[in-house]
């Protein structure tokens, strides 16, 4: 029972499975173009621009 509770702590998301997606297959459904791939691919990185923001903010705030 432990071990569930650790293990849904650590699960990824919404936004963790937003980055390994590209490990999973593709939904033949889904429309796959350039600008989409561009698209995704500059949210990826505002969102990690936004984590290191963060991260910066909180390491400056305690220090």
């Amino acid at each position: 029972m432990s071990n569930n509770k650790l293990k849904e702590f650590f699960k990824l998301g919404e936004v963790g499975n937003y980055f390994f997606r590209v490990f999973q297959k593709p939904d033949p459904d889904k429309p796959s173009n350039f600008n989409l791939r561009m698209m995704h691919g500059i949210n990826k990185i505002s969102i990690l621009m936004f984590l290191a923001a963060i991260i910066f903010w909180t390491v400056k705030r305690c220090a």
